[in-house]
């Protein structure tokens, strides 16, 4: 059976965490240091923003989500900051492809119209994914955080999902 998006459950904060907690750990795509939780996802799935899960086999390998981009500004409503991650053991297999068309879909079915994020210029295959998806780079944030003592870059990427 192949790999099958659909929307985040309740019980899929555990392996939304520990998919999350890859990334967190490998310090290649955030610049989140403290690891997560199922209580904490099962917040997220609270807010109510996108956030779909790719599933194979009966076992969550991808998710990817759209919270609000600076939420109680009303002029940004409709703008989601996307995320995505992929099991460690999974990446390289079009999972991540999976997640963001399934994701790119809900979105504009809830009304966004633009997707954003921001990733480090080293995470060429999240750059290579989102260039395939059609994004556009901004531009390059310089010094934008710091992760572990060291200043950082990011480039910024834009997805419009409506005329």
């Amino acid at each position: 059976m192949p790999p099958r998006p659909r929307p985040a459950r309740p019980e899929d904060a555990e392996a939304i965490a520990r998919i999350y907690n890859d990334g967190i750990e490998d310090r290649l795509a955030t610049f989140e240091t403290r690891l997560r939780s199922a209580a904490d996802v099962a917040g997220w799935l609270e807010e109510g923003f996108p956030l779909i899960v790719v599933e194979e086999e009966g076992a969550v390998v991808a998710w990817a989500s759209a919270p609000p981009y600076r939420p109680g500004r009303e002029a940004y409503a409709g703008i989601g900051e996307f995320s995505a991650y992929v099991a460690r053991s999974e990446r390289g297999r079009g999972l991540g492809r999976t997640a963001m068309d399934a994701l790119a879909t809900e979105a504009r079915a809830r009304g966004f119209w633009k997707l954003v994020s921001r990733i480090f210029p080293e995470n060429e295959p999240s750059l290579a994914l989102c260039r395939s998806l059609g994004f556009r780079e901004v531009g390059i944030y310089r010094r934008h955080g710091q992760l572990d003592g060291a200043w950082r870059d990011v480039v910024i990427v834009e997805l419009l999902l409506a005329d």
